[in-house]
């Protein structure tokens, strides 16, 4: 599984050839696994010639060693395969190729900070199941069934049979729902709370949710970011699936949300830039919190390497272009300076807001 201490890895790199870097769907669920190499080989047919060694060798790696068993991959590869690593995952991509004198790592930022973990409790009047995964993969999970349905199940009497027989019986039943619901909410802060879990999705009936999610401490309330409707039998992959679904909706209000702080800020003078040159500077200065960036954006600019100075234009640059060195993406390195610096990255997809203002701005320290 990809780790912050492989992506710190992918943002030191400092080989002594370029980089190709190859993301791609390879989800079998969607399309024939054959349709897939197909538009893997494609892609690496991109590849510039000087680089072409490493094309190939990705494209020996696909046909004959990865398993294709999960649905997105990442790979990337330099000198002749003297630098390769591959990242299976839990997620897919969009198909892209790049090449440049480091490895591509946009989407897999975009990755640690959408998918990093979350749990997801199902709820029923007896038990609770509880799930903590992390960018789309189970980690661990968890039963808890009612005390009172135990001891019935040890022979001690079924709670349901004095249910039976007018208000007494119902009264009696809602009491042991509550119980059991509270006892699933104290298990469930303490499996989540062990997780470092950062949103929470609740699954089951309308109403038994709705009684559940009011047990939760505040804390965790506040980190439930949907719910849905499952029974309690449903198999894991189900259960990831529903929760992925919900999980990238509340991305998309939540990318929403984070633009149109940035661009309020920057409206109102705080601490916010908009635009690529306002934006680079920041980077260079050290002040970036959230890069905030369109996904596919790219262009052209120069790097100052021991400084870490980036600019996208001669002519906004105090040094002179003989200390500059070219590169391909300036965005791309503006994302491992940020990174490199202790700030977030967002890659965000299809906001018209962000694309009007130049695809990219950022939220500051200062």
């Amino acid at each position: 599984m990809f780790t912050q201490e492989d992506m710190q890895q992918l943002l030191s790199y400092d080989g002594p050839s370029a980089v190709v870097s190859l993301y791609l769907d390879t989800d079998g669920a969607k399309q024939p696994i054959d349709t897939i190499k197909q538009q893997a080989r494609g892609l690496l047919r991109e590849v510039e010639n000087g680089l072409r060694v490493d094309a190939d060798f990705i494209e020996r790696y696909l046909l004959h060693q990865y398993d294709w068993s999960q649905p997105g991959l990442v790979v990337f590869c330099s000198n002749g395969g003297d630098f390769f690593e591959t990242f299976p995952t839990a997620v897919s991509f969009r198909n892209r190729i790049r090449t440049g004198d480091k490895p591509y790592v946009k989407p897999l930022a975009h990755l640690l900070d959408h998918y990093a973990h979350f749990g997801v409790a199902l709820v029923d009047q007896v038990g609770a199941r509880f799930f903590h995964f992390h960018l789309g993969e189970l980690q661990q999970q968890e039963g808890f069934m009612g005390e009172e349905i135990r001891k019935s199940k040890r022979g001690g009497g079924s709670a349901a049979t004095g249910m039976r027989g007018g208000d007494s019986g119902g009264r009696h039943d809602a009491e042991w729902v509550q119980h059991n619901l509270r006892a699933a909410a104290a298990s469930a802060t303490i499996f989540f709370s062990r997780k470092s879990i950062r949103r929470l999705f609740l699954g089951g009936t309308a109403e038994t949710v709705s009684q559940f999610r009011e047990m939760l401490p505040k804390q965790w309330q506040s980190r439930i970011a949907g719910t849905f409707p499952i029974d309690m039998t449903a198999g894991e992959g189900e259960v990831r699936q529903r929760a992925l679904k919900l999980l990238q909706q509340a991305n998309e209000e939540r990318e929403k949300k984070l633009v149109a702080t940035m661009l309020g800020a920057e409206a109102g003078g705080h601490n916010a830039v908009v635009g690529l040159d306002d934006t680079l500077q920041a980077i260079s200065e050290k002040r970036v919190q959230t890069l905030i960036i369109s996904d596919g954006f790219r262009t052209p600019g120069y790097l100052h390497p021991d400084s870490g100075f980036v600019v996208a234009h001669l002519a906004k640059s105090p040094l002179p272009e003989s200390e500059l060195t070219a590169v391909p993406d300036v965005i791309d390195t503006a994302v491992a300076q940020t990174m490199a610096q202790g700030g977030h990255v967002e890659v965000i997809s299809d906001n018209p807001d962000l694309v009007r203002i130049g695809h990219i701005g950022a939220i500051l320290r200062y």
